[in-house]
């Protein structure tokens, strides 16, 4: 993992990796439809909401937080006894995480990682089901890095959508970083993906306008945490 200011982000303005180094916003996420989503940065530094509480309560180390960025998620459960490792493809990403007390790889899912196959819960928050553009692929690889036993804890769109599109990040003045892959997904488009997967849901909930499930393998023995 690098800091250096001359392979980071922020070095060309990208807006995500300059709300990163503030640790705070407004930045956004602009869709290619059109839309905009303005991103929670201030809650990825701040301490795990009742929301949050509510996914670290059901984790069972240890955990790979996928997408960590700032770590807020990996930290907490690192404090409580629960191995947690973070991973991010943002340098400045990883670097506040590990500067915040978690241990976080500067790398992206798809990359080779450490204890692959050995995971107990991978989690994708915080919208993370969205990386790659392509949740089924996004899963599948996750289902590889879990143990036989291991479960995918998920937070979904709140709507009933079932999109892929480029994106990018914007600022308030509407300068914009790269364009990247992403997905937004609901609750029934999780269902048919986890369906072809072989995956069950084992529970699902929601807190507030946050919504969550976990995925088991069909053929595992454990059951609803």
């Amino acid at each position: 993992m690098t800091t250096d200011e001359d392979d980071s982000p922020c070095a060309n303005g990208d807006p995500y990796a300059l709300a990163l180094r503030a640790g705070r916003g407004p930045v956004y996420l602009r869709l290619a439809g059109g839309c905009r989503i303005r991103m929670p940065v201030h809650r990825w530094y701040a301490h795990p909401t009742e929301a949050d509480e509510s996914v670290l309560s059901r984790c069972v180390g240890p955990v790979l937080d996928v997408g960590c960025g700032p770590g807020r998620l990996c930290r907490a459960l690192l404090s409580r006894g629960v191995f947690a490792l973070g991973v991010d493809v943002t340098p400045r990403a990883a670097a506040h995480a590990v500067a915040r007390g978690g241990i976080a790889l500067c790398r992206s899912v798809f990359d080779r990682l450490p204890a692959e196959g050995g995971w107990q819960t991978a989690l994708l928050i915080d919208g993370n089901i969205g990386i790659g553009g392509d949740p089924r692929a996004l899963l599948a690889r996750c289902i590889q890095l879990t143990a036989p036993t291991g479960l995918l804890l998920v937070e979904v769109d709140p709507d009933e959508v079932d999109e892929r599109c480029t994106a990018r990040f914007e600022d308030l003045h509407g300068r914009e970083g790269p364009p990247f892959p992403w997905a937004r997904l609901g609750a029934p488009a999780l269902h048919r993906i986890a369906e072809g997967l072989a995956l069950s849901v084992t529970d699902q909930w929601g807190y507030g306008h946050r919504r969550f499930l976990v995925l088991g393998r069909r053929d595992s023995t454990s059951g609803p945490r």
